[in-house]
Formats: structure tokens, C-alpha cells, sequence
């Protein structure tokens, strides 16, 4: 009898990480392609960009900033793209995840502080970095560990 509770547990245990195994591999996937396809943009410009006229003043003002620059959203971009493809094939996947952290805290502020349009993606992007974070929470551990 308890053999069978145990087995049981065992099988649903099993069950429940194949699942999180799945939506990691989806999540990390779709969040590499996400980037890769926003980094590689930045670089071509095959898509559209937004209408300034729709856009708040202010997320207008500070993305012209960066691009006065002459580096930032080239570096930006860059980095999207190399994060992205790590992520698409699944190598480096923390150190992808490192580099995109502060890109996607900016994207988070931008669009809760300047350009409240696109809220509801960039707490979906933040959600995926979270969740990639937490899937991959022990290869963080000894970076994290007091020395």
C-alpha cells in the first residue's frame, strides 16, 4: 500500500517537472525570439517604427535621446540579438539572462513612467525574466553567495 503512495507521488512528481521542463524551454524560447528579433531591428529596420504623433512626449524625448547618443541603441540592439540567440539555443542561458536584466527593468520604467501603451508587454517580458531567473535559480546561487 505504501509502495503504491509512494510510486504514485514519484509519477506526479515526475509529471510536474516535465511540465515546468516544457514552459521553461517555451518561455526561454519565445523570449529569445522576442529579443533576437527586436535586437536584429535595431540593426535592419524591417519593422515599422511608431508613429511619434501617438506616442507621450516624454517616451518620445527619451528615446530620441538615446539615439542622439550615436551608440546606445546600437549597443542596445546588439545585445538584444546575442541574448536572444543564446536564449533561442539554449547556451549561456544565465549569462543571457544577466545581460537582459537591465534591459528589461528599462523597458519595465519606460513604459510605466513614459509610454504607458505598452505596459501590459514589458509586465509580460518581466514575468519571462523572472520566471527564466527562477528556472535557473542554482546556477545563480554562487554568484550570489557573500565572500
Amino acid at each position: 500500500m505504501t509502495a503504491t503512495i509512494s510510486t504514485a507521488a514519484a509519477t506526479r512528481v515526475a509529471r510536474k517537472s516535465a511540465v515546468g521542463r516544457y514552459a521553461t524551454i517555451v518561455t526561454r524560447v519565445l523570449t529569445g525570439l522576442l529579443f533576437a528579433t527586436t535586437g536584429l531591428n535595431g540593426f535592419l529596420m524591417f519593422m515599422p517604427a511608431p508613429d511619434p504623433s501617438t506616442m507621450a512626449p516624454e517616451g518620445v524625448a527619451f528615446s530620441g535621446a538615446l539615439y542622439a547618443t550615436g551608440y546606445m541603441l546600437q549597443l542596445a540592439s546588439g545585445v538584444q540579438l546575442l541574448s536572444g540567440i543564446l536564449l533561442i539555443v539554449g547556451r549561456f542561458v544565465p549569462l543571457a539572462l544577466a545581460m537582459l536584466a537591465p534591459m528589461v527593468v528599462n523597458i519595465f520604467l519606460f513604459h510605466v513612467f513614459l509610454e504607458p501603451a505598452g505596459t501590459t508587454v514589458a509586465v509580460l517580458v518581466v514575468a519571462a525574466e523572472i520566471g527564466l531567473a527562477w528556472a535557473y535559480r542554482d546556477r545563480f546561487r554562487p554568484m550570489l553567495q557573500a565572500r
